[in-house]
């Protein structure tokens, strides 16, 4: 069976590396807010380009911190409005209602899967406060248009970047593009820790200090709480095994490209549809998604070929039951995406005979 994603294969890679940086942790006997996260968040914030990084405990938490601490710094209050694609996974939306924020659901282009620009700036109300892009299967969802958008109607630009580190538009990285970036380390992103994790990034120095309070209780100096915060940290030895993936993250991007490259160029199939990539630099191959109308015939015939292939996301948010308000709304769009998407085998240790069967089977399907 080629598995959709093998943990413990992406962990071989760095094995040696992996383990110093874990004993050097535990032989420290400081687990928490030390030397290991500091040095973390210096390099992760210099390789997106970004002043500041905030280590927390996962990415839901940094993109919920981040609408927290807009509403602290008075940027934002309850009720205001945040644009968000319609078909992201349900983690970016819940960060806004959590906040007691609405989201404002925008239909994707059905090419590039990313929020369409078009349909942006109708969506846009008096009480719209940011537009949250979320950069959807590693493919950079920025553009000009949307950058426009924000000057023109005052608007802070927040970045999901969980399923983007390294991915890169004109040469700027994802997670700098905006005002400020949520990011998510989940064993199998990218750049993905051995457990939960995840970090903000920006170069605002006020945003930077009100994220950092908040995610540790919401204190300002030792037992001194401005804030009613969380306990949203990222601890020591995820920091350090973060700090190892982050010298490779680029040479594994490449390795995603590649396969991605092949698939492309070698799946042949009048009922699969491949994803346009008109810039192989805005995409980092987090996950290779096709779509088909008979999407789970095709799922069934790779099983029984041995190859594990996956769906991102089987119901979209806005027909889930934890949002039972919307369920009766019409995003066609969004809506034939979630019915129709697969996600083939794809990451950096996959072998060229690995994806050549999975191109095989792919385009034996009948």
């Amino acid at each position: 069976m080629i598995k959709f994603l093998d943990i413990q294969r992406i962990t071989e890679l760095h094995s040696p590396e992996i383990h110093e940086a874990a004993s050097r942790v535990i032989n420290s006997g400081w687990y928490l807010l030390g030397e290991e996260i500091a040095r973390f968040e210096k390099e992760y914030a210099r390789y997106i380009g970004t002043d500041y990084c905030v280590g927390v405990a996962n990415g839901l938490d940094a993109l919920r911190i981040i609408l927290r601490a807009y509403k602290e710094m008075g940027v934002m209050h309850e009720g205001d409005e945040i644009i968000v694609p319609a078909n992201t996974f349900i983690a970016s939306i819940i960060a806004i209602t959590d906040n007691r924020l609405v989201p404002v659901l925008v239909e994707p282009n059905i090419n590039s899967y990313q929020i369409d620009d078009a349909k942006i700036e109708s969506a846009i109300t008096p009480k719209t406060k940011a537009i949250m892009i979320v950069h959807l299967y590693g493919q950079c969802a920025y553009s000009e248009k949307i950058g426009q958008l924000c000057q023109k109607y005052n608007l802070k630009l927040i970045e999901d970047n969980a399923q983007a580190s390294g991915c890169k538009y004109n040469g700027k990285t994802t997670g700098s593009l905006g005002d400020v970036a949520g990011h998510s380390f989940y064993p199998g992103k990218n750049l993905g820790a051995l457990g939960d994790g995840g970090a903000v990034t920006t170069s605002d120095r006020l945003l930077d200090k009100t994220v950092r309070s908040l995610a540790n209780y919401g204190s300002t100096a030792k037992y001194i709480f401005d804030y009613q915060g969380y306990n949203s940290r990222l601890d020591e030895i995820q920091a350090a095994i973060l700090s190892v993936k982050l010298s490779r993250l680029d040479k594994d991007n490449q390795r995603r490209k590649e396969v991605a490259r092949y698939y492309l160029e070698n799946i042949n199939h009048p009922e699969i549809i491949l994803p346009k990539v008109p810039d192989r630099d805005a995409h980092v191959f987090h996950l290779f998604v096709i779509r088909s109308h008979r999407r789970d015939s095709l799922r069934e015939h790779l099983h029984d070929q041995g190859i594990e292939a996956l769906i991102h996301y089987p119901v979209p948010p806005h027909k889930q039951k934890a949002y039972k308000e919307w369920n009766d709304m019409e995003l066609p769009i969004t809506e034939k995406i979630h019915a129709e998407v697969l996600s083939l085998p794809i990451a950096p240790y996959i072998t060229d005979k690995e994806i050549k069967s999975v191109v095989d089977a792919v385009n034996a399907f009948c």
